[in-house]
């Protein structure tokens, strides 16, 4: 079996570029003469398109091969989980006032990796079998 990889839906980034557009056309035109509401508008606005920058320079958050599992840390750093190394692949779901979520959770003993629907651009329960179906070929 080749290489599996799940990226970011696309209209991720485009969300949050245009989240920080809309704070800036807000402050412009409400907060004009508030330089606290500048700092904050310019605050959101940076962090959302940082953010953004993360998605269009790693969108594939998650990759698998007969190897292992390669994961995005951080910023934008991959780090690579030998088979051996991943301990459990769930979905965890919650529910909380009305909302439910859920997450592919990979615990490799010393890191657990977190990714939602939005990062995977797939149900995390597909990711979790064809994940468990590329594992079990390769430790069998």
């Amino acid at each position: 079996m080749s290489a599996l990889q799940w990226r970011v839906k696309p209209v991720l980034p485009v969300t949050k570029l245009l989240g920080a557009v809309a704070l800036v056309v807000l402050v412009t035109a409400f907060g004009r003469h508030d330089p606290v509401q500048w700092v904050l508008a310019g605050a959101g606005a940076a962090g959302l398109t940082l953010w953004a920058v993360r998605d269009l320079v790693r969108p594939v958050r998650l990759m698998a091969d007969p190897g292992g599992i390669t994961v995005v840390v951080g910023f934008a750093r991959r780090r690579h989980l030998p088979w051996a190394q991943v301990e459990r692949i769930r979905v965890d779901r919650r529910a909380r006032r009305g909302i439910r979520s859920e997450l592919l959770e990979i615990d490799a003993g010393d890191s657990l990796h977190l990714f939602s629907v939005h990062e995977l651009g797939a149900e995390p329960e597909e990711v979790t079998r064809a994940l468990d179906d590329l594992r079990a070929g390769v430790v069998r």
